[in-house]
């Protein structure tokens, strides 16, 4: 069933997304956009300044244990989908942990704490959208994770500035020699420039492993989907290399990918369509990942 709202959601807050999701074919675009819906919608609660955000979250969170139909409109139409392409609900429990993990002031402490947070809300989505596009591989599932955790990894190195104004700091204080206040970067002062840069860009040296993980592993999802994938891969992982182009100037905002960088990453996603064979999973980037949902 086309669902036009679901569409117009992804179209405004997921870009990237939006993009590569023309390359699905509607029925799957329909159902990709459905399930980005939902995560955006428990994002933005968490993210928002409503005085009950917490409970509202934590109410979802009971939802999902008990699997029981929802006053909540998001959460309905998400149990629906869940339903019709056989979602783990594992997953979803364990995005919004990670969504009331961000209730409170963040300060990661090491790089197992931060990779154990990006699987908590993205790792599980990558989960979630290996039932949605319908892929029947088991493995898949290992480097789907790879996929959530990179571009996880670029959103906190994009938006490092913005996570400092709400109380939150995703680089691991182990990475500093000194330590750096986040209000101190909240406001961009020069002191924090050039710590925080390098720590930026020893968070995309760590992206790259899983973005090329994931790249590998895009060959295990059914034929249709894998373009699709292939882009929104490449696309979001040109956010990382535009921030380095640019010095890494985090305090100056945002920065973002244009359109005709869009058009040359998509065509050179094509190349994933050429049949190559899959190597077993790289158990090395999951060895901090240890009991979490779809790991080995």
């Amino acid at each position: 069933m086309e669902n036009p709202q679901s569409r117009q959601v992804l179209a405004r807050h997921g870009k990237s997304f939006y993009w590569a999701s023309f390359f699905l074919g509607s029925r799957l675009a329909n159902n990709a956009a459905r399930l980005y819906e939902f995560c955006r919608f428990v994002d933005d609660l968490a993210d928002g300044d409503l005085p009950n955000r917490q409970e509202s979250l934590e109410d979802i969170r009971q939802s999902l244990d008990t699997g029981e139909d929802s006053t909540i409109e998001e959460l309905s139409k998400f149990l629906d989908l869940a339903k019709e392409c056989r979602i783990p609900l594992t997953a979803a429990r364990e995005l919004l942990d990670g969504m009331l993990l961000d209730q409170q002031p963040t300060e990661v402490k090491n790089e197992q704490q931060l990779l154990r947070y990006c699987h908590a809300v993205a790792g599980t989505v990558g989960l979630m959208m290996c039932q949605v596009l319908e892929c029947k591989t088991a493995r898949a599932k290992s480097f789907a994770i790879d996929l959530g955790i990179a571009m996880q990894l670029t959103n906190i190195a994009r938006d490092v500035l913005e996570d400092a104004k709400m109380g939150r700091r995703y680089l691991p204080s182990v990475w500093f020699s000194e330590d750096i206040a986040i209000e101190d970067m909240a406001l961009g002062k020069t002191s924090s420039h050039k710590p925080v840069a390098d720590a930026i860009d020893r968070l995309l040296v760590m992206s790259e492993a899983y973005y090329n993980s994931a790249l590998i592993g895009i060959r295990l999802l059914p034929f249709r989907s894998r373009l699709s994938i292939a882009i929104a891969l490449r696309v979001y992982r040109q956010i990382g290399w535009v921030l380095q182009r640019k010095k890494i100037t985090w305090w100056e905002g945002r920065v973002m990918v244009a359109a005709p960088e869009k058009i040359m990453l998509s065509l050179r996603s094509f190349s994933e369509l050429l049949p190559l064979t899959v190597p077993s999973h790289n158990a090395e980037l999951h060895k901090n990942l240890k009991g979490l949902s779809g790991v080995q």
